[in-house]
């Protein structure tokens, strides 16, 4: 836990991007890609959430300008990337050939590397991967895509909310019920707008009211908003569906091979839809790691006590080469 007598830098001010993008990573998808802050400063990758919640400029904040080169894009099917919540060639390693194409093309050696919620499971498949191109590691919200994580997220979480749970699953009819995740997957990939689009803002509006540790109107709004749900529902019902496109235990069993990265750890204490146990089992298997929790907080990165943590751990990489 942070001392709480320390001043802590809250997110800094709003940035425009000096450059930007599209980059095609092959013949059907093309990625939206941004760079702000420094130049030549200390290269990190901001990976968002979801998959499919893309990136905004708010994502921009947790980095100082005047000392990093801040890296931003919207992962397959997701914000400003075409086709918009396509799932064809819509996988985890995708995504990871695509984060080294974009590497690549800015002619970026090293970076840190910066993902919460979906965004650190991506951040650790990636590393894990590639880990001479990974300087840091700062991670938030963690899920590590195994089975009961997701069990949780479409039935554990009514424990807690049982009003939004029953929300999401009212659209669904009798024997639907018996498996949300095939009847909403089979409503978010029909072609008709009536079908998907119902399904779709059930879906995140569901996430949207289970995100922050106290209520917020304008969260549920963002996340339930026509630019972003669709793509939000249908890409995590996608990898849902399809195990994360992972191994069972993956992230754990392969942390010997980025066990030697500095690595900060976010974890809100009252996070309902990435409890903390997973956190604790990813410190427990990387004791290397620093862990923080917070302990008046839930999942989103834009909580007090989060985006505060978030910021102190970007501004303590600052010092390493």
């Amino acid at each position: 836990m942070r001392d709480a007598n320390k001043v802590q830098q809250d997110l800094f001010p709003s940035i425009e991007p000096y450059d930007q993008g599209y980059m095609p990573v092959d013949t059907h998808h093309s990625i939206y890609w941004e760079v702000c802050g420094n130049p030549k400063g200390k290269p990190v990758i901001f990976l968002h959430g979801g998959p499919g919640a893309g990136c905004g400029p708010e994502h921009r904040r947790f980095f100082d300008p005047a000392h990093y080169r801040i890296v931003l894009f919207d992962q397959r099917g997701a914000g400003r990337s075409r086709p918009y919540a396509e799932i064809k060639d819509n996988t985890t390693q995708h995504l990871i050939a695509d984060i080294e194409l974009l590497r690549e093309t800015l002619g970026i050696e090293r970076w840190m590397v910066f993902g919460g919620s979906w965004g650190s499971t991506l951040a650790l498949a990636y590393a894990q991967a590639q880990p001479a191109r990974v300087s840091e590691l700062v991670l938030r919200g963690i899920f590590l895509g195994r089975a009961p994580e997701i069990d949780w997220f479409l039935t554990g979480i009514q424990q807690i909310f049982p009003e939004a749970w029953a929300d999401f699953t009212a659209p669904l009819e009798g024997a639907e019920r018996s498996d949300i995740l095939a009847s909403y997957y089979r409503r978010l990939n029909d072609p008709d707008p009536a079908v998907h689009l119902p399904a779709a803002r059930a879906w995140a509006q569901y996430e949207g009211r289970c995100v922050t540790l106290l209520p917020s109107a304008d969260t549920v709004t963002a996340f339930a908003s026509a630019s972003k749900a669709l793509a939000l529902a249908r890409l995590e019902a996608h990898y849902f569906i399809n195990g994360i496109f992972l191994e069972p235990n993956q992230l754990l069993d392969r942390i010997g091979a980025i066990r030697d990265i500095p690595a900060v750890i976010v974890q809100g204490r009252y996070d309902i839809v990435c409890p903390a146990t997973s956190a604790h089992d990813l410190k427990t298997a990387w004791p290397e790691a620093r862990l923080e929790i917070i302990h008046d907080a839930g999942h989103s990165a834009l909580e007090p006590g989060i985006r505060r943590a978030l910021v102190g751990a970007t501004e303590s990489f600052k010092t390493r080469l």
